[in-house]
Order: C-alpha cells, then structure tokens, then sequence
C-alpha cells in the first residue's frame, strides 16, 4: 500500500474517513483502439452494477450521493462541487453512456461504479515529495484539468496536495493538468475512499478487484 499522509485536519473533519491507496509501477496505459470495446464493456457493465445505488425516485436522497453532500457541508468549496461518484451515478441516472478515456482510468472508473465509492489517480511521476490529504491554507497552485487559468484551492478546502501545491480538491472531485493520468503515465497513484463505516467495507472490496484488475488487465506491479 502507498503512503498518503493525512493530515490531522482531515481527521477533525472526517474521523471514520478510510482512504485506500495503490501503488502502481511499469504501467503500460496504451490506449489500443482494438481494445475499445473491451473496456466499453467494462463501462456499461459497471454501469448497469451501479442502478443498485439509485433506489430512490429524488436523485438526492440516494443514501450514497446523501452521504457525499452532508460530508461536503463540513469544508469550504467551489459552487457546485460534488463527489466524483455523484457525478458518476448522475450519469447513470440520466441513462448516459460514460466512454473510455485510457486503461487506468476505464478500470478506475468501472470499481467507482460497481463499488459505489470515489476512485482517482495521478501520475506518480509528477508528485513533488509526499502527497498529502488535509486542509488548504489557501492559495495552493492549482491549474484545473481542462481549463486555461489557474484556480488557487480555497482556504479550509479539503485537498491532495504535495510541495508544488493542490493536486486534487474537494476530496476527488477536480483534479488537476499537472499530475493527470495520461497515456505515458507508467507509475500511478490511485485512492479509494470512505467516509464511515459501510462505505470502507465496500471500498474494501473495490481495492482489491481494482488491484487485480490492473495487474491482469496491464500487466503491471501493484503496491
């Protein structure tokens, strides 16, 4: 298992929070166009795994996405911020497909959905010193994945962070260009997390179906 620090801060905030961590090295994240189906599949599989968190009419009173917005009360953030499994299921809710992007994240993505927890990942390579989980200062560099300007992490925010600044805020709701998953990425870091107790026993579960998956899917060395 990696080490992710995590601040006394997030403990304050989240004391029943299990953040599950991946270590993955010579990773080989090719996207092959031979293999687009495949993890099509992977997708609308997890996808239709994932109706078993919506068993409610109002989208909002689904227990998981219930949990996600109560715990994103207890810190500062953007207008509109969201777990990345809300934004997930709100696909699913909506009947819309979610489309490969590359292997890591196809397989990242699937485990989210079938487990019904957020899942994310940076590029090993690029985190400067420890990666950190705990409570911006404020002002951490942060440009957006996708955007053209910079977009500092507010004070009190939950964040990843390391010494060049925020690497992902609001737990895994944005990450950031720096430290993005791409096709050359050959070393990662991936996160599963859990904010009580019925939670972690899923993302139990997923660590180890997504450590699998990545050794037999890519043929790479998990930690």
């Amino acid at each position: 298992m990696a080490e992710i620090t995590i601040d006394p801060e997030f403990r304050q905030l989240f004391p029943d929070a299990q953040i599950r961590t991946l270590t993955v090295h010579g990773l080989n994240n090719q996207v092959d166009d031979s293999k687009t189906a495949h993890y099509q599949a992977l997708l609308d599989d997890a996808m239709d795994e994932a109706q078993q968190y919506l068993t409610e009419d109002t989208f909002r009173f689904n227990p998981v996405v219930a949990q996600w917005r109560e715990a994103f009360t207890k810190f500062k953030k953007k207008r509109g911020a969201r777990s990345s499994i809300e934004a997930l299921l709100k696909r699913v809710s909506q009947g819309k497909q979610l489309h490969p992007i590359n292997p890591l994240v196809d397989i990242y993505n699937s485990v989210s959905l079938a487990y019904g927890v957020p899942c994310g990942g940076e590029d090993l390579s690029k985190i400067a010193g420890t990666m950190h989980l705990g409570v911006a200062k404020g002002g951490e560099a942060f440009h957006p994945l996708g955007e053209d300007e910079d977009d500092p992490a507010l004070p009190g925010e939950v964040i990843y962070y390391d010494d060049i600044g925020a690497v992902c805020r609001c737990f895994n709701w944005r990450d950031g260009a720096r430290t993005e998953l791409t096709e050359q990425t050959t070393d990662a870091i991936l996160v599963i997390e859990a904010i009580n107790e019925e939670q972690g026993k899923r993302a139990a579960e997923a660590v180890k179906v997504m450590s699998d998956s990545i050794v037999g899917e890519l043929g790479a060395k998990v930690e």
